[in-house]
């Protein structure tokens, strides 16, 4: 009994809980990353894809990709497009939550609605506001005209300088109710004693806001930056079916980028080592916001 006990102990049965996860991981998630980095060394295209040996060329698909005019222009656009959605998907969301935090008839309700925005397919929202920027009859240039902004109708998916911004907005408004919610279930863990006792002390409302509110958001606060970051920054049907790239690699992101050389040029190998560079930033980010938990955990 001793020996059986020691066998099926706590600590053992919590591994056998683990280990359908950790199978599902490893063969769903591990292995195509794996498979994937060593792609990105070896020379596959269409015509040697079927090769039972394929060539090692080592980092030579980094070396062409780093000198290649889309990928330079890719990463700034990847990171352009990431820190513009954050930015306005955080800033609303987080005052949406302080709203609906408050105890208002029908609050419940129309949090509830807004949610909808983040349940909707990614493709159908892209292709709701593909029609809403388009020149003609898009619902943005008949309410600037209506209101005298603008004179004429405006191809905003077809200029560089306004693609980007459209695409923004499109996932600014994806974004928002995920930001909001989270920041809502942080708001919810504040203990209501807390802001009682600041009102006796007589705190002010910006008073509780920055020595109570963000204070004790922290945490929360954090896992949604990372987790839309991380969100953000992987992005490619939204892109891809509003603007495909365009208009001369304006939008072009890592994630479309790397879709385009395997599937369209058919080069395997690049369109790898595409995908690897994206996921080596996010797995940095990924360390860096498990450093700062472990911090807050030692703290």
């Amino acid at each position: 009994m001793k020996h059986r006990t020691k066998i099926f102990g706590n600590e053992s049965v919590g591994y056998f809980f683990v280990l359908p996860a950790l199978l599902f991981m490893l063969a769903f998630i591990g292995y195509p990353i794996i498979n994937n980095i060593i792609l990105g060394f070896q020379n596959v295209d269409v015509m040697t894809f079927n090769n039972e040996v394929k060539e090692f060329v080592g980092i030579q698909n980094y070396i062409e990709l780093f000198r290649d005019d889309i990928l330079r222009a890719a990463i700034p656009n990847t990171l352009i497009f990431t820190v513009g959605s954050i930015i306005f998907q955080f800033v609303v969301g987080f005052a949406l939550a302080l709203f609906f935090n408050q105890n208002f008839t029908f609050s419940k309700p129309v949090r509830g609605l807004l949610m909808v925005a983040w349940m909707i397919p990614v493709t159908v929202t892209a292709l709701m506001f593909k029609f809403m920027f388009g020149a003609n009859g898009g619902i943005i240039n008949e309410f600037l005209m209506n209101l005298h902004i603008i004179s004429k109708p405006v191809e905003w998916l077809v200029y560089s300088g306004t693609a980007m911004w459209a695409i923004i907005i499109a996932n600014i408004w994806i974004g928002i109710p995920f930001n909001m919610i989270l920041i809502t279930t942080g708001l919810s863990t504040i203990p209501g004693d807390i802001y009682e006792s600041a009102n006796i002390d007589g705190a002010s409302r910006f008073e509780k806001f920055f020595f109570i509110t963000l204070p004790m958001l922290k945490e929360s606060i954090q896992a949604v930056l990372v987790l839309g970051f991380i969100y953000t920054f992987k992005v490619f049907d939204l892109v891809y079916v509003m603007t495909q790239g365009g208009p001369v690699n304006a939008t072009e992101m890592l994630s479309t980028y790397s879709y385009k050389l395997s599937f369209t040029e058919f080069n395997f190998s690049k369109g790898a080592s595409v995908a690897n560079i994206l996921f080596l930033i996010l797995f940095v980010v990924s360390l860096f916001y498990l450093r700062l938990v472990r911090e807050e955990e030692v703290m």
